[in-house]
């Protein structure tokens, strides 16, 4: 094993490491619970319209807090969990694509702070401004 690997596995099996997980697991199962509130509840209502914006927030961390658990469990050499995570993660991509089209706060206010935080941020010129 490398050392990179090595170390990946030692700090999953910390105390930080174990807190870290289990924050990260925590908001897998908050992101899910809320993808199957969206799943069964009636299109076009209040309660579809909050469970996909709270799903559609917690997708992106979901994602990471599993990939990292996918990583660890692969340095540990711990191959069931490999392969449960990557179900977990590969089942909450697809749910993130799956119903795409749905109304949510991203659609309409989010794209707008979007357009509004990317007029306010000024990104600088990555060259070396030209001398006279």
């Amino acid at each position: 094993m490398s050392p990179g690997l090595q170390a990946v596995a030692t700090f999953g099996g910390s105390l930080p490491g174990n807190i870290l997980m289990s924050l990260g697991q925590a908001l897998v199962v908050v992101c899910l619970c809320f993808d199957f509130v969206r799943a069964v509840s009636v299109p076009r209502s209040h309660r579809r319209y909050l469970a996909n914006t709270v799903f559609r927030t917690l997708a992106w961390p979901s994602i990471l807090a599993m990939a990292f658990s996918v990583l660890i469990d692969a340095a540990s050499g711990s191959w069931p969990d490999v392969a449960g995570g990557v179900f977990v993660l590969v089942a909450v991509i697809f749910r993130w694509h799956h119903d795409a089209d749905e109304d949510s706060w991203w659609k309409g206010k989010g794209k707008a702070f979007g357009r509004w935080l990317r007029s306010r941020v000024v990104f600088g010129s990555l060259g070396a401004p030209a001398t006279a």
